[in-house]
């Protein structure tokens, strides 16, 4: 196996349209060679823990309304291509992800970060929930056959917050600016969401490598 390192934010949307390209090519390859695991990267380690209004953090972010909705055009675009179908408009609040980027770690100790990392994706951008919120991220937990009162009571407590925040920081001295990023085989940087295709090559070129 090789190792597949993914570092990204749950409230990421190109982290989103990349994850579900990556699978795309995944279905298409079964035998792929990897082993993924995923790494914190917090996209606003400064906002509060209560989060804030997202269109009011969009336009702050982007200059303005219009700023907003240009810099989000092509994410819309990609998603669409990506085939999912998500209502920016419909999201109410953008959170502080400390406590999800928890949550996938402990998800990880039980074997469950992806189906955790992708449950958070869809809770933020389909079902839009707060997935700052103690309660949401339980709740998540839950449906990915984590011990939802285990969580609760981890999140209620500092368990693991400063070593998430020391990954965070990791990346960012070796060189990581944005996410998605995936890491392959502790060599080689694939960064921003690439389409199936890319991977799809990817594979094959290991696969080949792997054979000689």
């Amino acid at each position: 196996m090789i190792k597949l390192d993914i570092l990204s934010d749950p409230i990421c949307p190109w982290c989103y349209i990349g994850k579900t390209n990556l699978d795309r090519a995944l279905e298409q390859v079964p035998d792929h060679p990897f082993e993924i695991e995923w790494h914190p990267f917090q996209l606003n380690p400064e906002m509060p823990p209560e989060g804030m209004d997202r269109k009011e953090y969009l336009e702050h972010k982007f200059g303005g309304r219009d700023g907003a909705a240009e810099a989000y055009a092509p994410v819309v675009e990609a998603a669409e291509n990506a085939g999912l179908e998500i209502d920016f408009s419909s999201i109410p609040r953008t959170p502080n992800t400390l406590d999800a980027h928890r949550l996938i770690h402990w998800a990880g100790i039980e074997g469950r970060q992806t189906p955790v990392a992708m449950a958070l994706f869809r809770a933020y951008f389909k079902e839009a929930r707060d997935i700052g919120d103690t309660d949401t991220l339980a709740d998540i937990a839950d449906g990915c056959g984590l011990d939802a009162a285990m969580i609760r009571q981890l999140l209620q407590s500092d368990a693991d917050r400063e070593d998430i925040r020391a990954r965070d920081a990791w990346a960012r001295e070796h060189g990581v600016t944005g996410v998605p990023t995936f890491v392959v085989g502790q060599r080689h940087a694939v960064p921003g969401a690439q389409p199936p295709d890319l991977w799809i090559k990817v594979i094959e070129e290991l696969k080949e490598t792997e054979e000689k």
